[in-house]
């Protein structure tokens, strides 16, 4: 019985969110679909950066830890798996380490400028789709505040003599809906963006540690061979 109660409860709540919601829409007039199409892509950049800056696609915990112990899996002749894992690449630092890898036997300099020049190209992914939230961070407000001032010539074109106030109503929605939507849009972006900003620095950091580490365990151990 309860059953029965909730789920028509939860439909009709539903039905009510988004009949609300196209309404508000509709009411937003022509500048609403490129807000919404804005909206789309800023989404879509989120999710993106939400899945290309996780753990396991950047510094995977197992593999960070086998390059902390490099010298330990070296001197146990242990290192044949990791040297496997670096030529899947399947992580930034898989691919780093596997130039480190690729230029031992020469001094840490060395490896440590060819780790830096495969890294601008990591660093690069890792910035992929910022410039996106950037561009939908200054273009949604704009397209809101285009579509205010075009809201408040329909409330002016009301304003007569006979005043009509179903246009003037049409006006006010048109001006106060695209601006709501266009800041709608562009505080989560504004947020995301700081977010995946200080985790690239965070992320970066790390991977910086981790690879001038292996560059002088690489030298260190061919030097003793």
């Amino acid at each position: 019985m309860m059953l029965e109660t909730v789920h028509p409860m939860s439909a009709l709540a539903t039905a009510g969110i988004f009949q609300t919601s196209w309404e508000f829409m509709q009411k937003g007039g022509i500048f609403m679909i490129p807000l919404c199409l804005t909206s789309i892509i800023g989404m879509t950049a989120i999710l993106y950066k939400c899945l290309a800056l996780s753990r396991n696609r950047v510094i995977p915990d197992q593999l960070a830890r086998q390059v902390m112990d490099f010298p330990e899996l070296v001197a146990a002749d242990r290192i044949e798996p990791v040297f496997k894992e670096f030529d899947k690449g399947v992580s930034t630092l898989a691919r780093l380490a596997a130039v480190a890898v690729r230029h031992r036997g020469k001094p840490q300099r060395d490896i440590i400028l060819a780790v830096e020049s495969s890294a601008r190209e990591e660093t690069s992914r890792l910035h992929a789709g910022i410039g996106v939230l950037d561009i939908v961070i200054t273009v949604a407000p704009l397209l809101g505040l285009l579509g205010t001032a075009s809201g408040l010539v329909t409330i002016f074109q009301g304003l007569s003599d006979e005043s009509q106030h179903l246009v003037i109503a049409r006006g006010i929605a048109e001006a106060l809906n695209t601006t709501i939507f266009g800041l709608a849009i562009a505080v989560p972006c504004v947020v995301a963006h700081g977010y995946f900003t200080r985790k690239i620095e965070v992320l970066t950091s790390r991977l910086e540690s981790l690879l001038a580490d292996l560059a002088h365990a690489c030298q260190k151990n061919v030097a003793k061979g």
